[in-house]
């Protein structure tokens, strides 16, 4: 697997993951993400990573809705799941309670609010990867891009040179189900690493630059209307063929994008790759 798809799975773990270092992800190894939280008891060390996919997910001493608030996680925040066992004393087994750790607490969350789903897309070849922790679920021929290139700003209309897609780690912000190109998953384009160039290149403003920080840290959409763009997104009425077409988008077939929308969800990792 390429590096940077490997430290995708090590970012799970980190207890705020989208604020996770790379210096710290280079140095752990991924063998542990190739477990699901299907397989059973885990210790901290071993377990599978998983993220939260809602805001304001409580974490409870006990497997049941009444029990004692441990805390509250945001979307994106990362946990190891130690059981996946469901309790037959739970009221609500339909949706059961994981016992997770998160940080150097130990606690239960509801499995509906956790997911280990994310996409590698390999703009080179153009093809969208889509995984379960590390196994691989889905292969897609993609469209991609005019330009090959890293995004760095806004385009206007005649530069198709800009219509480019960025690189980097991302996360889907929101699923829109009525996109002009069928259905599609936003991504938290710009991020902290293009805003940080921007910022350097004069691109955007300082104000704007804490702006595109503060929406990262609390797992929100960015601005998207700033210099350097936005919308980016995952969506469909792509050809199958691996066409470059696209302002900055992946473009799947429509029925790739059905397949996708039952599993994948808001704070979903995109890795998008050179």
């Amino acid at each position: 697997m390429p590096r940077l798809a490997a430290l995708v799975l090590l970012a799970l773990a980190a207890p705020v993951w989208a604020q996770a270092s790379s210096e710290a992800m280079a140095v752990a190894t991924p063998q542990a993400e190739d477990r699901t939280a299907s397989s059973g008891v885990f210790d901290a060390e071993t377990a599978p990573a998983y993220y939260v996919t809602r805001r304001g997910v409580p974490m409870r001493s006990a497997p049941w809705a009444s029990a004692p608030l441990l805390t509250t996680l945001r979307t994106r925040e990362g946990v190891r799941v130690l059981d996946s066992s469901t309790d037959p004393s739970a009221p609500t087994p339909a949706d059961p309670w994981w016992l997770v750790q998160y940080g150097d607490q130990r606690g239960y969350v509801q499995a509906s609010a956790l997911s280990n789903v994310w996409i590698r897309i390999d703009k080179s070849d153009r093809t969208t990867y889509v995984y379960r922790g590390a196994e691989l679920l889905y292969e897609y021929p993609s469209d991609v891009s005019v330009s090959p290139e890293d995004k760095v700003r806004r385009s206007g209309q005649e530069e198709l040179d800009h219509y480019r897609m960025p690189e980097g780690t991302f996360f889907v912000t929101r699923l829109n189900d009525a996109s002009s190109y069928y259905r599609a998953f936003v991504l938290s384009y710009p991020g902290p690493t293009h805003a940080l160039r921007g910022v350097q290149e004069g691109i955007i403003t300082q104000a704007q630059y804490q702006t595109i920080l503060r929406a990262d840290q609390q797992g929100l959409e960015p601005p998207m209307n700033t210099p350097l763009g936005g919308l980016i997104e995952i969506h469909g009425h792509g050809s199958g063929r691996q066409r470059a077409w696209t302002r900055g988008c992946v473009a799947l077939r429509n029925v790739h994008m059905d397949e996708l929308w039952g599993i994948v969800q808001v704070g979903t990792p995109v890795v998008i790759e050179p």
